[in-house]
């Protein structure tokens, strides 16, 4: 009995196996029966089928994948090469026309096509744009409009593609040193031109910082030239007034400052005569002959 119920149950469970199949959540599954699409769109699970050859399944990766596309040379609009490094993002979004496109869902044939839309894009936006524009300014664009673009042309191959970045941008190597020649040249054109404007704003500047400087050294001396005159005035005014006051002791008080100025140093010589009106308080103490 024992012998007939394990006869019985291994074909039952080798049946039961051939009738089931689990989805993993990171995978798509196709059901395929006599070889044609009968149903997708399965959830993450177990699931039922017939056993082969009536249905067999083929199951997919549901995860976003990465193409590495290899460098590719572009033409620009100025017939300028440039060697383009990018990469795209990219997951199945319907199985059937995924499974109908690629020969069976073969992930190679896929990238072999995205590649191609990638390239063909690329072509065409390079084309448009000059050398500057793509390394400045319209990268952002490109790689949008590119999204965009293959996006909705990949529809009917059953792929989303979610990103296509452009990661690298360089001139063949046989011309870049040219390249960085001229831009070498160009920026020492701009520094000597900056140097030049620095020069003359510099020049410009000390031509007005001399010019105020002797504006206000003039303005200096004409203000102490105008202070000496009015203390010389007043000093004169002073003398005037003190010498009509007292004549007598302002012409001693004179003489005294003379005597002082003039022989305050041993080594000093005079040669006057004796007569003289300077030596006149030597004399007497009115400064009167005797």
């Amino acid at each position: 009995m024992y012998k007939l119920i394990g006869i019985i149950a291994v074909p039952l469970l080798i049946l039961a196996y051939s009738a089931t199949f689990f989805v993993d959540e990171r995978e798509k599954a196709i059901l395929l029966a006599f070889g044609k699409i009968d149903k997708t769109g399965f959830t993450p699970g177990i699931h039922f089928k017939l056993p082969y050859p009536f249905n067999e399944i083929r199951k997919l990766d549901g995860r976003i994948l990465t193409i590495d596309q290899r460098p590719v040379r572009f033409i620009t609009k100025e017939k300028q090469h440039m060697v383009v490094d990018s990469f795209v993002k990219w997951r199945i979004d319907d199985e059937a026309k995924y499974y109908t496109a690629t020969s069976g869902g073969r992930e190679q044939n896929a990238a072999s096509l995205i590649y191609r839309m990638v390239d063909d894009g690329l072509r065409n936006e390079f084309a448009k744009r000059t050398v500057q524009e793509v390394i400045a300014q319209d990268r952002t664009q490109i790689m949008s409009l590119l999204t965009s673009n293959i996006d909705e042309k990949s529809d009917s191959l059953g792929i989303q593609i979610i990103d296509v970045r452009i990661k690298r941008i360089d001139f063949p190597e046989k011309i870049s040193q040219n390249v960085y020649e001229r831009m070498r040249t160009e920026r020492e054109r701009l520094a000597r031109e900056h140097r030049s404007k620095g020069e003359e704003s510099a020049t410009r500047i000390r031509a007005d910082a001399d010019a105020q400087s002797r504006i206000l050294v003039a303005e200096a001396y004409r203000d102490s030239e105008s202070l000496r005159g009015t203390g010389d005035a007043q000093a004169a005014e002073i003398y005037a007034k003190a010498y009509s006051r007292d004549r007598d002791f302002y012409r001693f008080y004179r003489s005294m400052e003379a005597y002082k100025n003039s022989f305050s140093n041993k080594g000093d010589i005079m040669l006057l005569e004796p007569d003289s009106d300077f030596f006149r308080y030597f004399k007497s103490a009115s400064g009167k002959s005797k």
